[in-house]
């Protein structure tokens, strides 16, 4: 469509479709990572005393955050998987399976009884419905940032990217304001029914992000590969034999992003309930505070990634985790409510950091025909070496000292690790254009 008359329904119709890949791509992410979160929640808070009954309160907390771990170490196998379809079939069918699979087991969960009524079964099938879980959100990253950001123009790609990750925040606020809610509505009765109803809820939001996600149309980057017909067999493969290094870098520059925030969203309940003393409801309500300030955050600096640079964005975000590391535990520790809050709102302001422009960063590295899977595997292949062992590591630490000294030296020593591979992280060949630009352009 070159004419002149054509010009204004192209540019209308890429515009139009910008806006539904952004909005279907968070909703969708927004769910995943809801039931992600919901899940961490309850381990920090219900399953030690649900599905553990029998243990010590370490042993029943180490316990819980090991099937937690067991959906990280899933991820990965997730993210080949679904990264294989989403390079072969396209970005918006594989997104529509992940966000199904995810959501039944969430569902599942929900209706699981407990160890006290089917024994040693409940943690069995816990642990198993966790894996899918962890499959489910290991499939869903890579195709629901890709789907926005080949839907974006090139120069806003850290900004469009973005807005999945803004999935995090907001998946967080949901399902922190729904245990929240649940523990008020549900009193003493919490533990027996009360945390179930956030779970169950999950399926009426995944029939909402299947009405979204039907429609909008697949990326006009993966269309374009298609017509070239340089679709890979094999992208999975393809891209662990040409890209080792981009897949390994991109999984250790999030060693500071990542191992940190689950120990600020996660560990801290069990930290702050157990060894501070501190009340569930307030430390929920600091992190509902903090997520909120996320929905700004993260989307703020994937555009300031797009006029800074990413690297530079990102390694700001490692230095201002290491450097907060130390304050971050001495500001709990006090145990003065509005310094526990300052402390868990900075927190997650240094984690958005790098959270913001990171979709972009990893992306971009490459190929279109390999990127679900590429993108997928580098990103989710940090679950086994830092979200998945973080809060395990962290409680050990505290069992063994009795501080959080050790805690931080541990988060310093993830952002080492990050930095180092920030700068070891091949640098992507510059695309003047996208394949939607050209969309656009061509109705001029």
């Amino acid at each position: 469509m070159t004419t002149a008359p054509g010009a204004a329904p192209m540019t209308a119709l890429v515009k139009a479709q910008r806006r539904r890949a952004v909005v279907a791509s968070t909703v969708g992410t927004t769910i995943e990572w809801y039931d992600f979160f919901l899940y961490g929640t309850a381990a920090a808070l219900v399953f030690p005393t649900v599905f553990f009954p029998a243990q010590s309160a370490f042993a029943g907390v180490l316990a819980s955050f090991s099937t937690q771990f067991v959906g990280f170490a899933a991820r990965p196998i997730g993210a080949a998987i679904f990264g294989h379809y989403g390079d072969r079939v396209g970005r918006k069918t594989t997104l529509i399976t992940t966000l199904m699979l995810m959501g039944v087991a969430t569902f599942l969960i929900g209706v699981l009884p407990g160890t006290a009524s089917i024994g040693l079964s409940a943690a069995i099938v816990l642990v198993l419905l966790r894996v899918v879980q962890g499959m489910g959100v290991g499939g869903e990253w890579g195709g629901s940032v890709l789907l926005s950001m080949e839907w974006g123009s090139v120069r806003r790609r850290g900004f469009m990217a973005s807005w999945p990750q803004v999935g995090v925040p907001l998946g967080l606020l949901l399902s922190t304001g729904m245990v929240k809610l649940m523990s008020s509505v549900s009193g003493d009765g919490f533990l027996t029914w009360g945390w179930r109803v956030p779970f169950l809820v999950s399926i009426v939001l995944v029939a909402i992000g299947l009405y979204v996600r039907l429609n909008v149309l697949e990326s006009p980057d993966f269309e374009a590969v298609k017509q070239a017909q340089a679709v890979h067999p094999a992208p999975v493969r393809e891209v662990i034999r040409r890209q080792p290094r981009a897949i390994l870098t991109s999984a250790f520059i999030r060693m500071a992003e990542q191992a940190p925030f689950y120990l600020f969203i996660t560990f801290v309940l069990a930290y702050g309930t157990k060894h501070l003393e501190l009340t569930r409801d307030s430390l929920l309500t600091d992190t509902l505070v903090a997520a909120g300030v996320g929905l700004v955050s993260v989307p703020f600096f994937g555009f300031l990634s797009d006029l800074v640079g990413r690297r530079l964005m990102y390694g700001i975000g490692i230095v201002c985790v290491a450097l907060f590391a130390f304050p971050y535990f001495g500001l709990l520790n006090t145990k003065n409510s509005g310094l526990v809050m300052l402390a868990i709102v900075v927190s997650l302001i240094c984690h958005d950091m790098m959270y913001g422009p990171q979709a972009a960063l990893i992306a971009e590295s490459f190929g279109t025909n390999v990127r679900y899977s590429g993108a997928g595997l580098g990103y989710q292949l940090a679950s086994v070496v830092a979200g998945g062992p973080a809060p395990l590591i962290a409680a050990y630490i505290l069992q063994k000292t009795g501080s959080s000294t050790g805690i931080s030296w541990y988060i310093v020593g993830c952002t080492v690790v990050s930095m180092i591979a920030l700068l070891m992280m091949p640098r992507p060949a510059p695309t003047s254009q996208s394949a939607s630009d050209e969309l656009a352009a061509s109705a001029a």
